[in-house]
């Protein structure tokens, strides 16, 4: 079945334009509710990052479920990572997220949990969106939904993370800077780190709304670079607006990227002889550096589709305990359900205090190659492989790299862009090629 709403990760867009409308996400509500009553189910929670438009969304589907007969347990603003766990512990059957991650405030979008804490099936998306088609009913009064606010849902889920590390382990020694992009995590990171003892320095955690991932957070980490530095910290932790998605900073202000994270949880893990099925789940725009890395310690990589639903297909279907991408998305199966940024940073900060070890002796083992991603915006539908002039351009491209290096076309899951990835021994070369490629994408797509 062809998708009109449901990307790689919900449904996300320009707030104001189709389908980011109060009355699409109502009546989304109440399709997913629809459903959701014919498997069963009873209750939800929504929990939402820190956006403007999230009251309006929030109250919408809030609506749409009631009139599908669902009772609502509203969370408030909370990590995505923290809606999955809430999801699982209180018994919901499904939790719905209310955030457009590491977009600006003026997009947003809806994503959906199962009652495991795991993405929503794709055969249950593609019900939703069927439901849709349909005219909106209403249950008769009696059976409409009712709604209750879960004052503590924050607290739980900040000891839920501190429970992720070996009690024995206290950051007492760590000074930390910890950059919240002024989104969901800003009341919940910092006390994690600070009551397992470790210094706290706080930035981007005052959110107006409208300043989410603006400037700051994983994806702009300049300012933590900086306050890192100056303040002599350890390390610093930048999250994004949703909190499931981390980037490190060094003490010398060196960027820890998600590759990197994810060799020093594997080779951590390694040691401690839980890293199990002998591999590493990443994808198609993994770091070959990191493949080397790990082959050298006797891991594989085993690579997936961009996007984290991906990696957790595949490492289920591995058995795999660790997987993630270079953006910073890490999941730790033995810890959680689903991609979290505060608690993957927790197991790279046990991992230096069980080493003693700064972060920058901790990823000394992997060199990565340059690698020159760029975005081409594109019309909406176009497909790459429609195009010959491109196909013949990446031919050539890999001719001329042969086996040092290698290329990715891929078209985005939240945007309308192609990404067009080059990766190989030589910076110079690998920018040009990819600056050469992308011309010719937009020539024939843009």
């Amino acid at each position: 079945m062809e998708r009109r709403y449901f990307g790689t990760d919900g449904i996300r867009g320009p707030v104001g334009e189709v389908p980011i409308t109060p009355d699409f996400v109502l009546k989304l509500g109440w399709a997913a509710g629809r459903v959701l009553v014919s498997e069963g189910c009873s209750r939800v929670v929504i929990g939402k990052d820190t956006r403007i438009s999230g009251y309006m969304f929030e109250s919408a589907l809030e609506a749409g479920l009631s009139a599908a007969g669902l009772d609502i347990a509203l969370l408030g603003p909370l990590p995505t990572p923290g809606i999955a766990y809430l999801t699982r512990t209180l018994n919901a059957c499904a939790g719905i997220v209310i955030s457009a991650s590491h977009n600006p405030y003026y997009d947003n979008g809806i994503k959906f949990f199962s009652r495991d804490g795991s993405k929503l099936s794709d055969h249950l998306e593609e019900q939703i969106e069927a439901v849709m088609e349909e005219p909106l009913t209403c249950v008769e009064s009696g059976r409409l939904g009712k709604a209750e606010r879960i004052d503590d849902a924050r607290g739980r889920y900040i000891e839920f993370c501190k429970s992720t590390i070996p009690a024995r382990v206290q950051l007492k020694s760590l000074k930390l800077v910890v950059d919240c992009a002024n989104g969901a995590a800003y009341s919940v990171a910092p006390p994690v780190f600070r009551e397992l003892g470790a210094e706290v320095i706080s930035i981007a955690v005052e959110p107006n709304g409208l300043n989410i991932n603006r400037e700051c957070g994983a994806t702009a980490p300049e300012k933590l670079r900086r306050v890192v530095v100056e303040s002599g910290a350890d390390a610093g932790i930048a999250l994004d607006g949703d909190g499931d998605r981390l980037i490190m900073v060094d003490a010398d202000g060196v960027v820890v990227d998600g590759d990197d994270a994810l060799y020093i949880i594997a080779r951590d893990r390694l040691k401690s002889g839980t890293l199990n099925g002998g591999a590493v789940a990443g994808t198609q725009m993994t770091n070959l550096g990191l493949e080397v890395a790990l082959n050298e310690l006797g891991v594989d990589l085993a690579r997936s589709k961009v996007g984290d639903r991906h990696v957790l297909e595949l490492m289920r279907s591995r058995g795999l305990i660790l997987g993630g991408e270079s953006s910073g998305h890490i999941i730790c199966l033995d810890r959680t359900t689903t991609g979290d940024g505060i608690i993957s940073a927790l197991q790279i900060l046990a991992a230096m205090v069980l080493a003693d070890a700064p972060l920058a002796e901790l990823r000394r083992g992997v060199r990565k190659y340059p690698q020159c991603l760029l975005n081409v915006p594109i019309a909406r539908g176009v497909e790459v492989e429609a195009s010959s002039p491109i196909l013949d351009a990446v031919s050539t491209v890999e001719s001329q790299l042969g086996r040092r290096g290698r290329v990715l076309l891929r078209a985005s899951g939240t945007e309308p862009v192609i990404r067009v990835m080059v990766e190989g021994e030589d910076a110079s070369e690998v920018d040009t090629l990819a600056r050469e490629l992308a011309n010719v994408v937009g020539a024939a797509l843009g």
